[in-house]
């Protein structure tokens, strides 16, 4: 029971926590969003960020480790941080293709970054999770077993987190159903949709812009499919002009084609005229 109010307890405190930090690194340091403005960060509508959840929680099972073998403390603690990048790393990328593949939708983007994978992970973020990982062994670990004996003295606290529970598995119903009809138009249209680029065009096409309303509320007012389709003239993917591209040269060509086959459909009976009555056709 300990164990299960820790990894609950660390997984409502790291959604949270990554929250505030995805909110301040997308409003200074996103070059998605050049104008610097605040975005809600993530999939979610709620101020929580689920993958630092799980991160934060997976960290803590790696502190549980035991790494005497390796030899001497540094060198267990060398393992123990290059182990714990590894984890957010394939974190992160299990994350990044569940969303592309399942979804049509890119959270992020390391494109712009050296050595990047499909834009999902990159060794400049494998090294800025290695640097929270050591934070988190040195400034939260070596207090999450007393902030647990801390919550379970504390029932009021405890109800907080239950409602956490509950409001966040609302949203999470209530997002993947919005995430839905967004990969329907993404696969219809061979887009991946990059969603912090979309919050931002919602939230330009809304008149009535709050913070936590980038998409929910914005497509109350614009419908979702009408805001998609600016989206992909404004950010078509190669697929998409391809395949415009050929749209359009169908259409050029179908014209001439009509006309053709109702031109020999309207000379077919004639010259069959022609030859039932012996004259010869010029």
């Amino acid at each position: 029971m300990n164990f299960f109010l820790t990894i609950a307890f660390l997984f409502f405190v790291g959604s949270c926590a990554g929250w505030v930090l995805e909110v301040f690194y997308r409003r200074f340091f996103s070059a998605a969003n050049p104008e610097h403005k605040w975005i809600n960060p993530g999939f979610l509508t709620g101020p929580w960020v689920p993958l630092y959840g799980f991160g934060l929680s997976i960290l803590f099972l790696f502190c549980k480790i035991d790494l005497t073998f390796v030899g001497p403390v540094w060198a267990q603690r060398l393992v123990l941080f290059v182990l714990m990048g590894l984890a957010m790393t394939m974190i992160e990328l299990i994350a990044g293709e569940i969303f592309i593949l399942g979804m049509h939708v890119k959270l992020w983007d390391y494109s712009h970054l050296w050595g990047n994978y499909k834009g999902i992970i990159c060794p400049l973020f494998s090294l800025i999770w290695t640097v929270l990982a050591i934070a988190f062994f040195y400034l939260v670990y070596p207090i999450a077993d007393n902030a647990v004996a801390w919550l379970g003295r504390h029932i009021t606290f405890l109800f907080v987190v239950g409602m956490f529970y509950g409001v966040f598995l609302v949203d999470f119903c209530h997002s993947v159903r919005l995430g839905a009809r967004i990969r329907r138009f993404a696969a219809e249209n061979d887009l991946i949709v990059r969603y912090e680029t979309f919050k931002l065009e919602v939230r330009a096409r809304s008149k009535k812009h709050t913070f936590f309303r980038s998409i929910a509320g914005g497509i109350a007012e614009t419908p979702l499919f009408e805001a998609l389709r600016a989206y992909r003239e404004k950010y078509p993917s190669p697929l998409t002009r391809y395949r415009t591209r050929k749209e359009k040269e169908k259409a050029t060509s179908g014209a001439p084609q009509a006309q053709t086959s109702v031109c020999t459909q309207t000379d077919t009976p004639a010259h069959n005229n022609a030859e039932q009555n012996g004259e010869q056709k010029p």
